[in-house]
């Protein structure tokens, strides 16, 4: 049979994620962000999630809308604070979620590592604050490192520009940003893309992310 990863409803596209899993959410800020997606999911009475994400969520939507349905239990990203963010904020208040906070380089090759089959690496950032306790610590050229471990997740939901029906990726310049990293990181991958075209209409020398990585792509219409 032809392969063909194109999902005609949102149901199709998150089919198998349950509760406890761990979801990588592309986006800086709103660019890259796959908002319908996150809402769908917000949508399923999901519980015990964690989220690993650059931002926390802007307004409600998004990510935000998702934090406010009460599915995550914890978040991991760099930035969770920032204007219009106001729902983590809330639930961080009350002590309702929970945050892991990683530097942004680092956030971005524990992803990386993941799917390149690293088992770890040593870093400087954060090695003489309070975001290296509880690590493996190691001294290289009379410098303090520590050990990262990478970051596996069940899910990760990326948005793209334009994709064929095999889930080759391109992105629209800075929403490109965490996607094809996490792309490569996750059991299942989906792809929230503008716009499906024909196999050969993407020029191999500009697809970013190929098929491979990408289990299912869903285009949004509206």
């Amino acid at each position: 049979m032809p392969i063909d990863k194109i999902v005609h409803s949102l149901d199709d596209a998150l089919d198998g994620i349950d509760h406890g899993a761990t979801v990588l959410v592309g986006g800086f800020g709103e660019a890259g962000s796959p908002a319908v997606l996150l809402e769908a999911l917000s949508r399923r009475g999901l519980r015990d999630l964690t989220v690993v994400s650059n931002n926390a969520g802007t307004g409600r939507r998004g990510l935000a809308a998702l934090l406010a349905a009460g599915a995550v239990r914890k978040v991991i990203c760099s930035f969770p604070r920032k204007p219009g963010g106001e729902v983590f904020g809330e639930l961080f208040e009350t002590g309702s979620i929970e945050l892991e906070l990683v530097p942004q380089g680092t956030l971005s090759e524990r992803i990386r590592a993941a799917g390149a089959g690293i088992g770890g690496f040593y870093t400087r950032t954060g090695a003489d604050t309070m975001l290296s306790e509880g690590k493996e610590r190691r001294v290289i050229d009379g410098k303090d490192y520590v050990l990262e471990e990478p970051l596996h997740a069940d899910l990760a939901l990326i948005k793209g520009h334009r994709a064929d029906r095999w889930g080759n990726l391109v992105y629209r310049k800075t929403a490109r940003n965490y996607g094809p990293a996490m792309a490569t990181a996750a059991t299942i991958t989906v792809a929230e893309v503008n716009e499906i075209v024909e196999l050969g209409d993407l020029d191999p020398e500009i697809i970013v992310t190929p098929g491979i990585y990408v289990d299912r792509v869903y285009e949004v219409t509206s």
